[in-house]
C-alpha cells in the first residue's frame, strides 16, 4: 500500500517514512536507510526521520554514521523547535559516544 501511495506521490513524507520503517523492521537496512535518505533530502525537516535512521544504523553495526545522522536531526529539531525529538536525539547521541 505504502508503494501504491508512492507512485502517485513520491513525495509523501509519512508514506516515505513508513516504508523505510517497515524496511528497517523486516532487518532490511540497506533498503531503509536509503528510503531515509530520500525522505530527508525532500523533508530535510522531517525530524523523526534522523531520528529512527540513527536507530537503523545502529542496528546495522554503523555507529559513526548514526552518530553524524543524529548530529544532522539535533540541527533539525532546533530548526523546527521540537524540543522533545532534540531530546531523545541527544540522548542517544550521549548514549552512543560513552560506548
Amino acid at each position: 500500500m505504502l508503494n501504491e501511495i508512492l507512485s502517485q506521490n513520491p513525495n509523501d513524507a509519512f508514506a516515505r517514512y513508513g516504508l523505510a520503517m517497515e524496511h528497517s523492521k523486516a532487518g532490511e537496512f540497506e533498503r531503509a536507510l536509503e528510503e531515509f535518505g530520500k525522505l530527508l533530502s525532500i523533508h530535510p525537516d522531517y525530524t523523526a526521520g534522523y531520528f529512527m535512521a540513527a536507530q537503523t544504523l545502529v542496528t546495522a553495526n554503523r555507529v559513526d554514521e548514526a552518530r553524524r545522522m543524529l548530529v544532522d536531526g539535533i540541527s533539525s529539531a532546533r530548526r523546527t523547535n521540537n524540543m522533545h525529538a532534540q531530546s531523545e536525539m541527544t540522548a542517544l547521541l550521549d548514549e552512543l559516544k560513552s560506548s
